[in-house]
């Protein structure tokens, strides 16, 4: 299948975006939520094994299949090794069908202006390079905004949209991630500043640019439909933020066109001691309700 296959997929498949890509700052966590204790491993080089153990249990699943994940976000050691024998992002869409993406960004700057900007990338472009090389479709990169600050979305978005300029330049597809915090008491106005900036990025990219967009799932319903319709979006995808898998589907359900890249809540439910059946009929479930919530509307 060309990339063409994976244009079409991106931008009009039914289904959603598994977001297979806690990098080491959130890995333990992860890895406690799926049942292995901080005490299991001693070292960084095990965590990554064991986390990596637990993404190839997921993509190997059987309902962990194009049919219903169109996409998933991989950490940078997951596209670097191997699943079932294949080079993980050929393995996912080789034998799953599921276009692979891959987390560009190196965590996050201390707060300022109510907002955490990215780190800097070092040597982006030969990461970019070597994703290229073995066959990533787009990358993603997060930021956080934790109040209604327009300084501080303004430069947020600014940064995103400037690397997300250098990553089309490869012929990738950029999933920009400004991730409104959803306890703050001003989200719906963060959320306002934040869609304005967008738009006033999106308006000015070159015609043949494409972007895709990943947002903390509103506190209005529709709130960003301008953002799903905008010719240069290829598509905007949910985070769930701190939901609940059940809570995060009833508001991604409300949002017309948006769809899932779930992570902690695609993982909720699971454990290392489920015996495959448990673990594959469980993540099966999950699959379907997160595939629902994503296509409704």
């Amino acid at each position: 299948m060309s990339n063409k296959s994976q244009i079409e997929q991106m931008a009009n498949g039914l289904g959603f975006i598994a977001a297979l890509d806690q990098s080491g700052g959130s890995t333990p966590k992860a890895l406690r939520d799926y049942g292995i204790a901080d005490d299991s491993y001693s070292s960084n080089a095990q965590m990554f094994d064991l986390i990596h153990a637990m993404r190839s249990r997921i993509a190997m699943a059987p309902a962990f299949t194009g049919d219903k994940v169109i996409a998933a976000i991989l950490f940078e050691k997951t596209m670097d090794r191997d699943i079932d024998g294949k080079p993980s992002p050929s393995y996912m869409w080789e034998e799953r069908g599921i276009v692979p993406f891959l987390k560009v960004d190196k965590g996050l700057m201390e707060p300022e202006n109510d907002v955490k900007m990215m780190k800097h990338i070092e040597n982006l472009n030969a990461l970019l390079e070597r994703a290229v090389s073995k066959g990533i479709f787009g990358t993603k990169m997060r930021s956080v905004i934790d109040a209604a600050n327009p300084e501080g979305i303004a430069a947020n978005v600014a940064q995103q949209f400037e690397i997300g300029a250098q990553i089309s330049g490869h012929g990738l597809i950029p999933i920009l991630e400004p991730e409104v915090t959803i306890t703050i008491k001003d989200k719906a106005e963060a959320e306002e500043i934040l869609k304005a900036e967008i738009i006033k990025h999106l308006d000015v990219l070159p015609a043949d640019e494409l972007v895709m967009l990943k947002l903390s799932l509103p506190t209005r319903a529709n709130h960003y439909k301008s953002l799903i319709d905008h010719p240069r979006v290829m598509r905007v995808a949910a985070l769930s933020g701190g939901y609940s898998r059940d809570e995060a589907n009833k508001k991604l359900a409300q949002n017309t066109g948006m769809i899932a890249s779930f992570s902690r809540a695609l993982a909720e439910g699971l454990s290392a001691q489920q015996s495959d059946a448990d673990f594959n009929s469980t993540i099966a479930e999950t699959i379907d309700s997160v595939y629902a919530a994503s296509i409704i509307g």
